[in-house]
């Protein structure tokens, strides 16, 4: 069982509560009390840190947990990701309470558009829909017509009819990636993740030259330079099911580090490499905004039934009708 380091004194969590919890208190036994008495169900999104990730009732990416959200019965949705998930739980299940450990756990993708620059952008192309990714925030979805993971994105686009024209946002690597793939032109929005941007190409190619027999592996937000040499580029999910069923035995990953916890339970022999950033200071791969949900915040989180996730009906509405032609059109979709 995990506890609190043993002290006298209490342990205060800064953030949005700014309560306290008691010192030596078992938080994986008291989650998992509190758990059962509220009837809540924990999502947690694979770029969590590894303890949440264990403690979850469901776990996934973007496109899985937008199911699991949609599909439960529980009470109360405690969402371990970033304000957007969450966010679309809530839009999925309006009756339902939400709530989000620390809800500065933002994106800086979903920051970089607004649903007002959206609309305008479609104003300068008529007769063009709105593809968005789930990286965004309500006002975005409700300005798009369809949401897309990178799951299911290729599908989806390849779904619509060829002369149709699309506006692809948030992500610009997601969707020039998708461009070359799918032989659209589509209009893209100029954001971008923060954490993919930041790779380094020429330190993985040290990394490489290193490590001669190890497949880099890329999600689809990292730089065109980086998807190039990749061995492989997928989705959150698809990363996932490559480690475990490829033959080869050690490789590098382009994406949030949060996702190796889960990789090693899958592929505990395999040799699992971060890809390096331009910041030398720092080895590693980490979402800041991931990472700001901790076992202290999940724990005040349920206790306290807060922050929750409020969103006007109306806005709400119009949301909803994207995620949902997103979830219809992506049944097949693993």
């Amino acid at each position: 069982m995990q506890t609190i380091e043993q002290a006298t004194q209490t342990l205060p969590i800064k953030g949005y509560l700014n309560m306290e919890i008691p010192a030596g208190i078992d938080l994986v036994a008291e989650i998992n009390k509190m758990r059962k008495e509220k009837n809540a169900i924990i999502l947690a999104h694979y770029y969590q840190t590894g303890d949440i990730q264990d403690i979850a009732d469901f776990l996934g990416d973007s496109l899985q947990l937008a199911r699991a959200a949609a599909d439960t019965d529980a009470d109360m949705i405690v969402f371990c990701g970033v304000h957007f998930m969450a966010e679309a739980a809530k839009i999925l299940n309006p009756t339902k309470k939400v709530v989000l450990p620390d809800m500065l756990a933002g994106c800086s993708l979903a920051d970089s558009c607004t649903g007002e620059g959206l609309r305008a952008l479609r104003e300068q192309h008529p007769g063009s829909i709105v593809v968005s990714y789930i990286n965004c925030d309500a006002g975005v979805k409700a300005e798009s017509d369809i949401i897309v993971t990178s799951s299911n994105a290729e599908t989806i686009i390849n779904s619509l009819p060829p002369e149709q024209k699309i506006i692809f946002a948030p992500d610009k690597n997601l969707g020039r990636y998708l461009n070359q793939v799918t032989g659209r032109k589509m209009i893209l929005w100029d954001g971008a993740c923060m954490v993919h941007e930041a790779f380094s190409l020429e330190r993985i190619a040290q990394q490489m030259a290193e490590n001669p027999n190890a497949k880099l592996i890329a999600h689809p937000e990292s730089e065109e330079p980086v998807l190039q040499v990749a061995d492989f580029i997928g989705s959150t999910s698809r990363l996932l099911d490559y480690v475990q069923n490829d033959e080869s035995q050690e490789f590098i990953i382009a994406t949030e580090e949060g996702i190796i916890h889960e990789m090693r339970k899958l592929a505990p022999h395999k040799k699992l490499i971060p890809a390096l950033t331009q910041d030398e200071s720092c080895n590693c791969s980490e979402c800041f905004y991931m990472k700001r949900n901790t076992m202290e915040k999940l724990y005040l989180c349920m206790k306290y039934e807060l922050p929750e996730i409020h969103i006007e009906e109306e806005l709400r509405v119009k949301a909803l009708k994207s995620i949902n032609k997103m979830l219809e059109l992506s049944v097949k979709v693993k």
